[in-house]
């Protein structure tokens, strides 16, 4: 078992085996706050901090008869003791975090995550609802408000599906432009109809233009960075010289979104076709600011 899944267990195991879903998604989101290196990252969503992650897990928990879901929440039906699995310095935190905020009801809990930590509340339909007027400023003051129109780049290559989401939300972008040919992946939550689900979730708008993409043959074999140049200087004189009106329709969508991100696998830029591609998409508006995040 994975060793984040314990996490999981160890606390539904400190409620006596019972736990709301909400609350669980907050006790999880504060012991993370407590770590360098945190099992599970979080990103703001309707009702506040929540992991698209820990969600998945405890679906794969259900299954595998770990876990029973009730009206409210969940039910450990393992017997092992999960609090003797977990290092030693994550069980010191989980109990300070259920001994600090585990009597709390829902809404106070809630408030308490929206008043320390603002970001995370900044799509909540329910923050108006819960937080003053100035309390709530705090959570109006800490949304992304950037305008100034930018063809963004991002790889998901090493990073959480919560920390690519958060770069985007952060950057305010408006519209993801999935640039794979093939949008798939064995990596949670980035194949395309997932993708775009969580891009939604988060008011961000998504769409597939696989015309610019490289085919996976041609990907074969590439093991130095003198392979991707050469690959690239193909993608140049074939893809790019072909799909002139796809690269319109690119830069029409960043005059009507204004802030967009071109997306592939590849954490280093220059080992991604985004950068030609989007080098390509400054020949044609020379005016264009590229950021790579």
């Amino acid at each position: 078992m994975f060793y984040r899944r314990k996490i999981i267990l160890a606390l539904i195991q400190l409620f006596n085996g019972e736990i709301e879903k909400t609350k669980l998604q907050k006790l999880l989101f504060l012991f993370s706050t407590k770590k360098q290196k945190p099992e599970y990252e979080f990103v703001p969503y309707k009702f506040g901090c929540y992991s698209y992650s820990a969600n998945a897990d405890l679906v794969t928990m259900l299954k595998k008869d770990y876990l029973l879901e009730t009206d409210t929440g969940f039910h450990k039906k393992d017997a092992t003791d999960y609090l003797k699995a977990i290092k030693a310095s994550d069980k010191k935190i989980l109990l300070d975090t259920v001994q600090n905020y585990g009597d709390m009801r829902n809404d106070t809990l809630i408030r308490h995550t929206y008043i320390n930590f603002p970001y995370y509340a900044i799509n909540s339909t329910i923050a108006k609802r819960l937080l003053n007027e100035n309390l709530y400023k705090r959570v109006q003051d800490a949304t992304p408000k950037q305008t100034d129109q930018t063809l963004f780049t991002i790889g998901y290559e090493g990073v959480s599906l919560e920390n690519y989401l958060n770069k985007l939300v952060k950057n305010n972008i408006q519209l993801l432009v999935d640039v794979r040919k093939n949008p798939l992946s064995m990596k949670f939550g980035f194949s395309k109809t997932l993708l775009k689900r969580y891009c939604n979730s988060l008011n961000i708008d998504y769409i597939h233009i696989p015309e610019v993409g490289i085919k996976s043959n041609k990907r074969q074999s590439l093991e130095n960075q003198e392979d991707y140049d050469n690959l690239f200087e193909d993608y140049k004189n074939t893809t790019l010289i072909e799909t002139v009106s796809d690269q319109k329709s690119i830069l029409d969508l960043l005059n009507k979104y204004n802030r967009i991100a071109l997306t592939c696998f590849e954490s280093n830029i220059c080992q991604c076709h985004r950068l030609p591609l989007a080098q390509s998409l400054h020949k044609l508006k020379r005016d264009l600011i590229i950021e790579h995040i």
